[in-house]
């Protein structure tokens, strides 16, 4: 039965279509989307009834979702005929353009089987089929900043019958990888490595005297970090032959999107395009500079100038930057138009001893699939269903969004609290909309620039504020340097955020958060914690408002809270350094730092079952370290094992430190730290990547078993 939004919106539909239904042959249909439905309409040409797809005369049947429409695999016959790069080379445009087609039926398909999104290489599909079809991988060189806009990369190089194994345990990597494809000469990880690596690999090229092809591929997202203008100042000095080109994806660190500027693709940029990839025109530029060098310096340097004016005027704004660094810039070239895109790359790939250059394209990353096309949804209905929902009604509470929840409540006790976020290229942490809602102008969200993030905040600081710096684990690794001077040996207050801390599921060993204890905790004037469940995540943010004389860092996990039927509190304020005992036992004692505390406490259920009384402390802090708890756990138990979702040198390593000294080892307690492997766990659900660390309760139980002698019970247990 509809339910009354569909109802409604049939109605509409109903009278709005019924003429064109009528006049479209004997048995015409249409799917209409109403709210989140799907509805299918159509008309017989033997009663003029309406009727739905299971012929239902008279009423209007809701379909249950888009994906749904295309379960069915679409047919894709030219890339049927593709098993590697080579076999574009002889497609007409028009074939290259139905190849466009068929990948995008082909991503709809992974996107409905992996439940991943693939908008990111939605927008870029043209663009990787005239890369292709222009250069010859894998002699040539093809690098990507982004791993999201490489998966038609991945179908066109050979991955396609494994592409519903993406971001899968045993499955192929979500960014590019060396170990996986011949076709991928350097790990895309974060984003703004493409030029450094590209010019690298330039430079050897020239000193080996070989003629491979460089092409970099950076994205608008990663244009924020300040490693990609290093790279590219350094390629204009060096002068190596390589093609930088700009995936402008037309996202933006606007606060209203719509609002920022757009670059135009019309005629007459598309004609300029195309004139400025010319041989002539490059060869006509050259003479001109040798002959004004010949007649002067001033001469040469005034018509660089007059150079450099023209080609701004025309160009769109921003352009002549790149040309100031050193690369000769081309565009704006329409990212869908495969005519253009290949025309310009052709004459880029034609010319020898150019230096770098750079090619500027306008994607979209709301391009219509066909199915999209023939059915006739309109774009604004065409949404990417895996696309994360900021609130959505059904969804388990996130540690994220606790926090976010958290740190407004702090902030509107305190004007002075303001937000410095960084580290990602897909946006804002969705957890944080609710503070920018609440306080605009007291949230600076600055992309891809961790290490500006750092001074910035520390600025910030400076000035009398108090800077919550909001950077995943994997990503503040970038701005490290910053965070040891800039902050720490300054012993400037900077409250540090680090969320998706740990293991984190299918991105893999790229976007994990490995080493973030071990780096910040061996920091001279930092303090480190890290709550063991929501309720403690609300107390370390009323903790780290109250510190204004040293930084101070927490970290959170991905994935959903611990205590789901509670809701946010205004956090209490914890005492440095002061753990606290969960749970009282005289058998073994496991001391839990940040989420592992709650895995502790599912071993302490199973050490029970087996008669073994077990305490479960959770430290709470790393730096400065609980010792008088330490000392407690040591003199009232025989084994003692810490447990962390981190690297060797972390947590397990400050307290074996402390033990040592204090000569607890020399007695008679035995002590066994569990850490992650000393190796990158790849990919898996998070499940999975915790059994392959070793890191589950049922790991931690054996463990404690195998501490006591009960080596039987603890091989049962993992069976």
């Amino acid at each position: 039965m509809m339910n009354t939004a569909s109802a409604h919106c049939s109605l509409g539909f109903t009278a709005h279509f019924h003429e064109s239904l009528r006049s479209s042959g004997s048995n015409a249909s249409a799917i209409f989307r109403c709210g989140a439905e799907f509805v299918r309409i159509g008309l017989s040409s033997s009663s003029g009834a309406s009727v739905c797809s299971k012929g239902c005369v008279g009423r209007i049947c809701a379909l249950p979702d888009i994906d749904d429409i295309f379960s069915e695999k679409t047919p894709t016959p030219i890339l049927d005929t593709i098993e590697s790069p080579m076999h574009l080379k002889n497609l007409s445009h028009k074939e290259l353009k139905q190849l466009a087609d068929d990948i995008r039926s082909e991503l709809s398909f992974i996107r409905h089987e992996t439940q991943k999104s693939v908008k990111g290489s939605m927008s870029a599909v043209e663009l990787t089929i005239a890369i292709h079809h222009v250069f010859s991988a894998p002699m040539d060189k093809i690098l990507w900043d982004a791993g999201e806009q490489t998966y038609a990369h991945k179908i066109l190089t050979g991955r396609r019958s494994v592409m519903h194994t993406l971001r899968q345990k045993n499955g192929i990597s979500g960014y590019t990888s060396r170990s996986e494809s011949e076709f991928d000469p350097f790990g895309a990880g974060h984003g703004c490595n493409s030029i450094s690596a590209g010019l690298g690999m330039a430079i050897a090229r020239d000193i080996k005297g070989k003629r491979e092809r460089i092409v970099a591929v950076i994205s608008n997202e990663s244009i924020m970090s300040g490693q990609l203008y290093e790279a590219m100042s350094n390629a204009g000095y060096l002068d190596s032959d390589m093609v930088v080109i700009l995936n402008d994806s037309r996202q933006s660190l606007h606060s209203k999107p719509e609002d920022a500027p757009k670059t135009p693709i019309n005629a007459l940029s598309s004609a300029f395009s195309k004139l400025q990839s010319s041989r002539l025109f490059r060869k006509f530029r050259e003479t001109a500079k040798g002959l004004t060098k010949k007649i002067g310096k001033g001469m040469y340097e005034w018509a660089a100038k007059v150079d450099e004016y023209a080609r701004g005027m025309i160009g769109p704004p921003g352009s002549t930057l790149f040309e100031e660094l050193g690369l000769y810039y081309i565009g704006p070239v329409d990212g869908h138009n495969i005519e253009d895109l290949i025309c310009v790359l052709n004459q880029v790939a034609s010319l020898d001893s150019t230096g770098p250059v750079l090619v500027h394209v306008i994607t979209t990353e709301d391009k219509e699939t066909r199915e999209e096309k023939q059915i006739g949804i309109s774009k604004k209905f065409n949404q990417d269903p895996y696309d994360s929902d900021p609130q959505p009604s059904n969804r388990t509470q996130t540690y994220s969004d606790w926090f976010g929840e958290a740190l407004t409540m702090e902030a509107q006790l305190d004007k002075d609290i303001m937000v410095v976020h960084a580290g990602s290229g897909m946006g804002m942490d969705p957890s944080l909309k609710l503070f920018r809602d609440r306080f605009p102008d007291r949230l600076f969200d600055v992309g891809m620039a961790e290490q500006h993030a750092v001074t910035f905040s520390a600025g910030l600081s400076c000035g009398g504020l108090k800077p919550f710096c909001i950077i995943p684990s994997t990503f503040l690794q970038r701005a490290y340097d910053q965070v040891v001077l800039d902050v720490d040996r300054q012993k400037i207050p900077v409250r540090f955020v680090i969320p998706s801390a740990g293991l984190v599921g299918s991105d893999g060993p790229t976007n994990a958060g490995a080493f973030d204890i071990t780096f910040m905790s061996c920091l001279p004037n930092m303090i480190v914690m890290a709550p063991s469940d929501e309720v403690e995540l609300a107390n370390m943010v009323a903790t780290a408002s109250c510190i204004d004389d040293r930084p101070v860092c927490f970290r959170y996990p991905r994935g959903a809270i611990v205590k789901s039927n509670t809701s946010v509190c205004h956090g209490v304020p914890i005492e440095i350094g002061k753990g606290r005992v969960v749970i009282e036992g005289k058998d073994i004692a496991l001391l839990g730092y940040g989420s592992m505390v709650q895995n502790c406490l599912r071993a302490q259920s199973l050490l029970s079952e087996l008669g073994i009384y077990v305490t479960v402390a959770d430290a709470r802090f790393c730096k400065p370290l609980d010792i008088k708890l330490v000392r407690q756990l040591c003199e009232n138990h025989s084994f003692l094992v810490t447990v962390e979702e981190g690297s060797i040198g972390g947590f397990g390593s400050h307290v074996a430190q402390f033990i040592t000294l204090d000569g607890k080892l020399d007695g008679s307690i035995k002590w066994r730290p569990i850490v992650l492997p000393d190796n990158y766990v790849e990919q898996a659900s998070p499940m999975e990547q915790l059994a392959l660390a070793g890191l589950t309760g049922h790991h931690i139980a054996a463990t404690a078993l195998n501490l006591l002698g009960r080596t039987r019970e603890a091989l049962l247990l993992m069976c």
